[in-house]
This record gives C-alpha cells, structure tokens and sequence, in this order.
C-alpha cells in the first residue's frame, strides 16, 4: 500500500512553529530591491479593489493628477512681520 503525506504526519507531527529559532546571520544576505526606488519616489501598497481599477502605474498617476488639477489651491498668506 502507498504511503500518503497523511500518515507519515500523524507519526511524528512536529508543531507548526517552534518556542525558538537559531539564525546563522554570516549566511545573511543584503536586501536586493532595497536599493532600486530613486529618492524622490514613494511607494504606496494599494488595497484590492482599488487595485482592480488601477492595475498599472499610470492609471494610478493620472487619476492622482486629475484629482489635484481639480481641488482648487489654497490662498497664500501674507507672512510679512507688520
């Protein structure tokens, strides 16, 4: 009879998470995407549905320029000391 995963885990089920855990960190290795963002970008993590809507980078961006072309500019102050 074949072996199933089923009952070699019920033999020997380890938990799924153990109390502690031992990191070799000389085997750690430097984030790689950390790097690529140029610095006057910022990255936004959409939620689902709006991600259904806006699936790529310039749909996103468009609508974001719309919206400030149609909020009107607040009116500067005066900041001369009188």
């Amino acid at each position: 009879m074949k072996k199933t995963l089923r009952s070699r885990t019920r033999r020997g089920a380890a938990p799924e998470m153990l109390a502690e855990y031992r990191f070799d960190y000389r085997k750690a290795r430097p984030n790689r995407f950390a790097g690529r963002t140029e610095e006057d970008r910022v990255i936004v993590v959409l939620d689902p549905d709006v991600s259904e809507v806006f699936s790529t980078q310039q749909a996103v961006n468009t609508a974001l320029r719309a919206i400030i072309r149609a909020v009107p500019k607040p009116a500067k102050r005066n900041t001369a000391v009188r």
